[in-house]
């Protein structure tokens, strides 16, 4: 089966680590820390905006406690989230609607990346809308449980703000890097499938093999994304377990 080159001893999240393996990039990990990182990205404004949380008088707590369905409402989502890359990976396999012959055909040798892209795009879209309700919904409960924890929510609302349209502009370009493997893993079918018929010997691999790898690669890296963007949500449920 095709596969991707692997690239050793580059550590960092799975989301990174999976687009390292599927590009071949040889960038060298940043040897600044995330403070350092983050210190780039905030501006003096933002700095004041996050200072003034931090120290802040917070408003006074609301009092209400909620029901204890925080938990199961994050997780709930996030398996309606794991199940859409599911399915849109299911749906794709249905949309091409057939078994692979044994033989390339001229529709399978021009397969469009466009329609992958859109699902891709389509998809960072709905988490992005959901994962932020969320989020939202749950720096509601967390500051109604106490000026400590309101304080909390108060930050978090900050660093959304200030750090989502960087997030937002990186993960913009992932569909893009999903491309270049695309190309790569068509092409190197083509080159051993012609290799193969010049020199008379068996296929190495059946026509349209490279199709169900990218498509299981797609799939892990819209999971890896998801681990990204839910890490806000899962500090909160933290917090709020513990408040």
């Amino acid at each position: 089966m095709l596969q991707a080159p692997r690239r050793a001893g580059f550590s960092g999240p799975t989301l990174i680590r999976l687009l390292v393996r599927l590009t071949g990039d040889d960038a060298p990990e940043s040897g600044q820390s995330l403070s350092d990182q983050l210190g780039q990205w905030l501006g003096w404004t933002d700095a004041i905006a996050l200072s003034a949380a931090l120290n802040g008088n917070p408003p006074a707590a609301a009092g209400a406690r909620a029901g204890g369905t925080e938990q199961a409402d994050c997780a709930r989502i996030r398996a309606a989230l794991t199940a859409a890359i599911a399915d849109d990976k299911a749906g794709s396999n249905r949309q091409r609607g057939r078994p692979r012959p044994a033989a390339p055909e001229p529709a399978e040798a021009v397969v469009d990346y466009a329609a992958f892209r859109q699902r891709y795009v389509t998809l960072q879209q709905t988490m992005e809308t959901e994962i932020g309700s969320l989020r939202g919904r749950l720096r509601t409960t967390l500051a109604a449980r106490g000026a400590g924890m309101t304080r909390l929510s108060m930050v978090d609302a900050v660093m959304e703000r200030v750090l989502g349209a960087r997030e937002q502009a990186l993960l913009a370009t992932v569909p893009g890097m999903l491309e270049a493997h695309f190309t790569r893993l068509r092409q190197a079918e083509e080159a051993a499938l012609a290799n193969a018929q010049t020199a008379g010997k068996p296929a190495p691999v059946s026509s349209g093999a490279w199709l169900t790898v990218f498509q299981n690669d797609m799939q892990s890296v819209l999971r890896a994304e998801l681990d990204i963007r839910f890490q806000p949500v899962e500090a909160l449920l933290a917090a709020l377990r513990d408040s």
